[in-house]
């Protein structure tokens, strides 16, 4: 029978915590740690491994599954144990890789890093007892770690999420369950009573009444957002966060949106707060995976009921390069870990412009961020039942702001699948100033608002659906930072 954590940390003595050299490598063990691992080292994978996981990094490494201990909601302060099982399929051959894990609540915030916790983990001078450039072939590797949940969680889950790191490097995950920056998702782990004192978000998505531009109003794509319609189109508000739909302060980076429309096209500003502004894409790549950095993100379901039938994707980074695609239904066609996305043979055939406030891909100076302006022609939206929407039409869009393949939302997901999940876009209504939406026969008193009316109400907190009175183009807090306006595209 395997030992528990404290059991196998209490049996080392002090004369295996050096790094040892066994067969030429110096993360291999040395002979008395080694005979201490054994018992968790299996030579085919185990019947039951726990939770089938499947997360596959980089071709070399499985992680096959994970088992919780308890299995049942666990209180704020609790212990918990949580088994992975590692399958290697073939060897790094490089010394130096180590396991990585970091606990995450729903909101995103790492709220533990216990990396070297665990007999396998456990350090060994510089390294760990067992890291996986000393793993070998074939072989399955038992991961045990247990740890307190911290009595301040705020949410009603938390994920571990785990992989393989080495210096600045982190092993690619090609496929299975993960979060940007290549962290595999192990386990969901449900708290019991965590953020008592928290309020809970609203399940209502937000709407956002958008009317349509007197005739002859122009609007000069150049990324400034300086004419007189964007003061005072209708806003967003601060965007939230998209897991929970509260208020994203921690968040590295922040964002908020205003739309306009007419005959033509459909008009949207993005004002994005961010101190580290990252193109890195060459100008000339064709859809390149934006998410992957800096960007701002559209997702258009034009039938406005959320099931992500015909819907579309488009992001705009601060290099003003685009990436577009449409999908059947929701995130299909998708092929990984590549692509094709969608079917990126998709034109949006917009014309964007991007104001940069601050410096593209230079790491030593503070940036504020980026202004993004676009027009999509209605045309482009071939799959919509009408183009451009009458009066009183509601699509479903929602907007993010993004880095790293996370990010703020206009509408939060709320843990409801990813960025493409139509039911949590938020409401566009399409109208015309004076329209006024019908009242619905024979309402009850009192009775709700019905949906697309400018009477529903924004879903969740810090997500207003106003009408928005500053403009968006931001003012430079710092004196050196001199605005670089970025061609449009054709």
């Amino acid at each position: 029978m395997r030992r528990g954590v404290l059991g196998f940390v209490l049996a080392l003595s002090p004369s295996i915590l050096y790094t040892g050299c066994v067969g030429g490598s110096k993360d291999e063990p040395a002979a008395d740690q080694a005979e201490a691992l054994k018992a968790y080292i299996l030579d085919k994978e185990p019947a039951d491994v726990g939770n089938k996981i499947g997360i596959n990094y980089d071709n070399k490494i499985t992680l096959i599954g994970s088992r919780v201990e308890p299995s049942t909601p666990i209180r704020p302060g609790e212990r918990v144990k949580v088994t992975m099982y590692w399958k290697v399929d073939k060897e790094i051959g490089e010394d130096g890789w180590k396991l990585f894990t970091h606990v995450i609540d729903a909101s995103g915030e790492r709220i533990l890093n216990i990396d070297n916790v665990g007999p396998l983990r456990h350090a060994s001078g510089k390294s760990q007892a067992l890291p996986p450039s000393a793993w070998k072939a074939g072989k399955v590797y038992v991961d045990e770690q247990e740890f307190a949940i911290p009595k301040k969680v705020k949410t009603a889950t938390i994920q571990l999420t785990t992989g393989i790191w080495h210096a600045e490097e982190r092993m690619p995950i090609v496929a299975g369950p993960h979060e940007h920056d290549n962290r595999g998702i192990a386990a969901t782990i449900h708290v019991q009573n965590a953020g008592a004192d928290t309020p809970a978000p609203s399940t209502r998505v937000p709407e956002l009444r958008v009317d349509k531009l007197d005739k002859g109003t122009k609007i000069n794509i150049d990324g400034k957002l300086d004419e007189e319609a964007w003061k005072t189109a209708p806003s967003t508000g601060t965007f939230v966060d998209v897991r929970t739909g509260h208020p994203a302060a921690n968040s590295p980076v922040q964002g908020s949106a205003k739309l306009l429309w007419d005959d033509t096209s459909l008009y949207v500003g993005f004002d994005v707060k961010d101190k580290d502004i990252e193109g890195g894409f060459k100008k000339d790549e064709k859809d390149p995976h934006l998410w992957t950095k800096d960007t701002v993100e559209i997702m258009v379901d034009p039938d406005g009921d959320g099931d992500n039938r015909d819907y579309y994707e488009i992001q705009i980074n601060p290099q003003n390069l685009v990436f577009d695609s449409q999908f059947d239904s929701y995130n299909t066609p998708k092929k990984e870990p590549d692509g094709p996305f969608g079917h990126q043979e998709w034109s949006a055939k917009l014309k964007s412009a991007v104001t940069v406030n601050g410096t593209i891909d230079k790491a030593d100076d503070a940036d504020d961020g980026y202004v993004v302006e676009a027009a999509i022609p209605w045309k482009s939206f071939t799959k919509a039942d009408k183009t451009p929407p009458e009066a009183g039409q509601s699509w479903r869009i929602n907007l993010y702001a993004m880095e790293n393949n996370g990010g703020v939302s206009w509408s939060p997901i709320l843990g409801q699948g990813n960025f493409h999940r139509a039911s949590r876009f938020g409401r566009v209504l399409f109208a015309t100033k004076g329209w006024v939406p019908p009242t619905p026969s024979a309402a009850p008193s009192g009775s709700a608002a019905p949906a697309g009316s400018a009477a529903s109400a924004p879903a969740a907190s810090g997500a207003p659906a106003t009408i928005g009175s500053a403009g968006l183009h931001p003012s430079t807090t710092v004196k050196e930072l001199k605005p670089k306006v970025v061609a449009p595209t054709p």
